[in-house]
């Protein structure tokens, strides 16, 4: 990433360089998105319609999504039986494909992640599915930037993003402020922020008049 792009008219930027972090989390979503984009691509081959219930590849669409670890014996009976309306494969692939980009976040090191990197690239290649071409392009393209989860120690942008739904949330609720102040105090209440205030002064008790 340049840390000088976005100043114009020659001037530059005193800012560290910035080292950009693809998560587990953008990745494997990417890789979700072409397992699914491929069971229907299927379905709709295969059957002519959308997925209903009682196709097989539409029962386990969801498996399909779930870690490879999570799953019980009995889900991956269920993916082995669902996967008898993948005609050609290439849903299989797809699930393959994206326990391979998984396998990426879990290596020890950046060179084990390289390497693990090359095997998805190579899978692909041989399983000519053109929704996991278009995902290796994509990967290829942030290659570093996937690397450097490993060189980073795992750094991820999850917690501000964490923040900046919950801006989102609170403009929502509150429909707008026009008012910068109170939407900053509004945003660091509900984020939890602790208040050095002086405690307020307390009110002395003055008994009741007695009635005349």
């Amino acid at each position: 990433m340049d840390p000088h792009r976005g100043y114009a008219n020659g001037l530059t930027s005193t800012l560290p360089d910035v080292v950009v972090v693809v998560d587990r989390f953008h990745a494997i979503g990417l890789a979700n998105r072409a397992v699914d984009d491929v069971r229907r691509r299927v379905q709709q081959d295969t059957t002519g319609h959308r997925g209903r219930s009682g196709d097989p590849l539409y029962g386990i669409r969801r498996l399909l999504l779930r870690g490879y670890e999570r799953l019980t014996a009995r889900q991956l009976e269920r993916i082995d039986a669902g996967l008898v309306g993948d005609r050609y494969g290439e849903v299989g692939a797809a699930w393959l494909a994206k326990e391979l980009i998984r396998e990426i976040y879990t290596a020890d090191t950046p060179t084990e992640a390289r390497h693990r990197l090359h095997v998805f690239y190579t899978f692909v290649a041989d399983a000519e599915v053109g929704e996991l071409v278009r995902l290796a392009k994509t990967i290829s393209a942030w290659e570093s930037e996937i690397l450097a989860f490993h060189t980073t120690g795992g750094l991820s942008n999850g917690p501000t993003e964490g923040i900046n739904l919950l801006i989102k949330k609170i403009k929502r609720v509150g429909h707008g402020f026009a008012n910068f102040d109170n939407y900053r105090l509004r945003l660091l209440l509900h984020a939890g922020v602790d208040w050095h205030t002086h405690p307020t002064a307390r009110l002395r008790a003055h008994p009741p008049r007695s009635a005349a």
